[in-house]
């Protein structure tokens, strides 16, 4: 049960750190792309618009967006889903042999990366939408709108203290108490727990992903941030606490960024 134990950690440390690894080869590679169209912008005669950098089939070109937000979702999520994942095999072990376990463990994680794929595709879809409409830097993947930014962070702040992020925190919070009670036989079953889990999953975080396009999509000081607090809310003790406090920071911090074009003009 300890070799099963250290197989599945050592699985899921390292996909979070292949995601990393992309996520940090991504955000060079579009560093290094950001000045040479700044070169470009630069002159005479040349206009860069909001698709700039897109590849030809714009359906290929959304697949990759979305691909991008899935292997972030994977990076920030799966440090926060792993204690759950671990205990679903602890629990597989003790009711069916050690080859039954290793068979249904990884139909469970499937279904986390399934939920979030969803989510990926909404995301991707948003930040489309944006980037069409001028909301979005197609060079900073982040709003220069200082009203939607701090919106968004206002946003995110009330949302910690809803009833459905304390709903779905409870959850994931409680994954002794979730999975017997969810418990579904056969590797479909055990793909449909995942799926259900990780849909709760989305549902604490999906407002505090949405942060990304106020502060940059790529940004992976705000990634690696995001994560952090994801992780604190579902694994320390005072959970809730974090997530008020949490909370109350981002709205503080909407507020600032609200009113900061105001101040800044009577100055």
């Amino acid at each position: 049960m300890k070799r099963d134990r250290l197989v599945i950690l050592a699985s899921l440390a390292g996909i979070a750190i292949l995601s990393w690894l992309y996520l940090f080869r991504l955000a060079g590679q579009m560093t290094t792309m950001g000045g040479e169209m700044g070169d470009v912008m630069d002159m005479p005669g040349v206009d860069v618009g909001p698709s700039a950098g897109t590849f030809a089939d714009p359906l290929v070109d959304f697949l990759l967006l979305a691909a991008m937000w899935a292997v972030m979702m994977v990076g920030m999520m799966l440090p926060a889903a792993a204690p759950t994942i671990l205990l679903f095999a602890a629990l597989e072990n003790r009711r069916s042999p050690a080859t039954v376990s290793r068979g249904r463990t990884p139909f469970f994680v499937a279904g986390y990366f399934v939920a979030w794929s969803a989510f990926s595709l909404a995301a991707a879809a948003a930040q489309h939408l944006l980037s069409q409409i001028g909301w979005l830097s197609a060079m900073e993947m982040a709003t220069t709108n200082s009203l939607i930014a701090g919106g968004l962070f206002v946003l995110a702040g009330l949302y910690e203290f809803s009833p459905l992020k304390n709903a779905c925190l409870g959850h994931c919070r409680s994954p002794m108490e979730w999975l017997p009670q969810h418990y579904r036989p056969g590797p479909a079953g055990a793909l449909h727990m995942g799926i259900e889990h990780g849909l709760y999953c989305v549902g604490c975080c999906w407002v505090l992903m949405l942060l990304l396009f106020a502060v940059g999509v790529m940004n992976l000081l705000w990634i690696a941030a995001l994560a952090a607090i994801v992780l604190a809310q579902k694994i320390l003790p005072g959970g809730r606490y974090l997530t008020q406090l949490a909370g109350a920071a981002l709205i503080v911090v909407g507020v600032a960024i609200m009113a900061w074009p105001l101040v800044s003009a009577t100055n």
